[in-house]
């Protein structure tokens, strides 16, 4: 919690946030990133598919995801540790991609945010601190797309009648 706290006061150009606003109750947001049958379904960018997402959802968990590049079939997995899990408000995680050898690389924290905002939900991401400012934009490629294809499922869960 200490290293939230520091973090939050960071003004640096190695910290990543972006702001998206879905037209979907804030349950169902907090559910997608939380639940793995969601999560599954839109994590990563366009271009790769997630073909294992698991979570052990209580501070302590860890959680872990594969990505695969649809190109190639290149892999890429990631992971890291809940520290706060606050439904449906609040989610703070620790996240590193794997390095050739297995062991976790850079680590960053994660806070996402959910608020109620008209009957839609505010999703506030942050990610910080980058090794490098390349690092953050290439994150911000990534997590952009990514947040394109929770919209889209969103979008289909409405239609679905889910809440």
């Amino acid at each position: 919690m200490a290293m939230a706290a520091q973090l939050d006061n960071v003004d640096d150009d190695r910290v990543l946030e972006i702001v998206r606003v879905f037209d979907a109750p804030r349950s169902l947001v907090f559910k997608a990133w939380t639940d793995p049958a969601h999560t599954v379904r839109w994590m990563g960018p366009r271009g790769y598919t997630a073909t294992h997402y698991e979570q052990d959802q209580h501070p302590g968990g860890k959680w872990r995801a594969c990505l695969r590049r649809d190109e190639d079939g290149h892999e890429s997995w990631q992971g890291g540790e809940l520290r706060e899990v606050v439904p449906p408000e609040r989610l703070v995680f620790t996240f590193a991609w794997d390095q050739d050898d297995g062991r976790p690389g850079h680590e960053t924290l994660v806070t996402v945010t959910f608020a109620d905002e008209q009957g839609k939900t505010r999703m506030n991401f942050r990610q910080a601190i980058f090794a490098s400012v390349e690092s953050r934009d290439g994150h911000r490629g990534g997590w952009s797309s990514a947040f394109d294809r929770l919209q889209d499922l969103m979008a289909q869960a409405r239609q679905a009648g889910e809440s």
